[in-house]
């Protein structure tokens, strides 16, 4: 009986913690189906009947559409380098010999310390000089350093990739890329689907960056063109939380198929152990 009434309590717990989490979400859908008016004055807990008038001015407004394929384009090509190269480097720190390897190992994690704030500056200068600005590729091109991912991922690699399966590699005449790319990869699976969580929904939601070094507004992010709808003396709540549920819903796709991928990945090494 005191078991039973345990996991009772426990459960409680959990769905109490589920609901909690999910709370924001299900808000933030409600209130997009209101009027400006009622969003303004209530707490809005039922769904109205505003969705479709405040998706129309939020269309008329701004080409959301456009925003969104551009930050469709933005967000994956950045994911697959950010944690490829991240992949690669941990895989190489953890597995690989070679001189100074510490030191240059801590000078990575050193710079984790530094706000990504403090360098606008000079990395808009850096693009200015480049002829870069106004393209997506100041974007993408810093997404192959990640030094929270190449520590992410030399953690995983000294834990997960056992040296004697490389080593056999080796003897049956694979080269080093072909080693990497052909059996490291897939044994750091889990690993790359959760460093993969974290850079997409890092780079879908990045705002400073694109409003900094795109000038273009058909070149604009989903997160800009988002803010845009907030003017000095109005906002369109309404238009304005349609256009977040539409920049939320891939993100909750996202992590959802990843997730499934880091419990699959550690329920096979579960019954591998």
């Amino acid at each position: 009986m005191a078991k039973i009434l345990t996991r009772g309590i426990l459960y409680l717990f959990l769905v109490a913690v589920a609901a909690t989490c999910l709370l924001p979400f299900y808000s933030m859908i409600i209130t997009s189906t209101h009027a400006n008016s009622d969003i303004a004055r209530k707490l809005l807990l039922i769904p109205g009947d505003q969705f479709l008038d405040n998706y129309a001015r939020l269309k008329d407004t701004v080409n959301i559409w456009r925003g969104f394929g551009n930050t469709v384009l933005i967000t994956v090509t950045s994911t697959i380098i950010n944690v490829y190269f991240a992949a690669l480097a941990g895989y190489g720190f953890s597995k690989c010999n070679f001189k100074y390897k510490n030191v240059l190992f801590m000078f990575v994690l050193g710079t984790m310390m530094i706000p990504g704030q403090l360098g606008i500056i000079g990395f808009f200068k850096l693009m200015d000089s480049l002829n870069m600005l106004n393209t997506y590729w100041p974007l993408i091109l810093p997404s192959i350093h990640n030094a929270f991912g190449i520590f992410l991922m030399r953690q995983f690699a000294d834990s997960s990739v056992p040296t004697e399966i490389i080593e056999s590699g080796r003897v049956d005449g694979y080269g080093e890329w072909q080693i990497f790319n052909r059996i490291v990869l897939p044994i750091m699976g889990p690993g790359l689907a959760t460093l993969g969580i974290f850079a997409f929904i890092g780079k879908w939601n990045d705002f400073l960056t694109p409003m900094i070094v795109l000038f273009d507004n058909n070149l604009q992010t989903l997160p800009v063109m988002i803010a845009s709808l907030k003017s000095q003396f109005t906002s369109d709540f309404g238009a304005q939380y349609v256009g977040i549920v539409i920049a939320v819903v891939p993100i909750l796709v996202f992590f959802s198929f990843m997730s499934k991928r880091i419990i699959d990945g550690v329920a096979a090494g579960a019954v591998k152990g």
